[in-house]
């Protein structure tokens, strides 16, 4: 009897350790899956042919590089879809997934949606 209560205690102390083990894999693989790429969240301020400024919700405004191999994506409702530089226009919202290259960023990725415009009220 009490190498069966041996017996699933070992068993209990496996299954945890293997769950604590999964565990620290997810959070280590979360914490590499970007590497040294960095996050630009905001509101499109400027646009030019080769960078983007984005003021963050900080309220401090963040140059962007764009690059031959920059990828836009065009978000709206649940879809995306692929865009091009010319589709972004000042005041959308984006997310741009970027790389360090000394001082400045270069964006790998940016992800826009439109800005959302305020309701006009309609007179009665």
């Amino acid at each position: 009897m009490l190498r069966r209560r041996e017996k699933v205690m070992t068993t209990s102390i496996q299954t945890k350790l293997c769950g604590l083990l999964a565990i620290v894999a997810l959070m280590a693989s979360v914490a590499l899956a970007h590497g040294d790429k960095k996050h630009v969240i905001g509101t499109l301020e400027k646009i030019n042919a080769d960078s983007v400024m984005v003021k963050t919700a900080a309220g401090k405004s963040v140059e962007v590089k764009l690059v031959a191999t920059t990828m836009y994506v065009s978000h709206a409702g649940n879809v995306d879809k692929p865009a091009k530089l010319a589709d972004l226009a000042v005041g959308d919202r984006v997310v741009i997934h970027a790389t360090p290259k000394g001082e400045t960023l270069e964006a790998n990725e940016v992800k826009f949606s439109a800005s959302v415009a305020p309701a006009v009220k309609s007179k009665p």
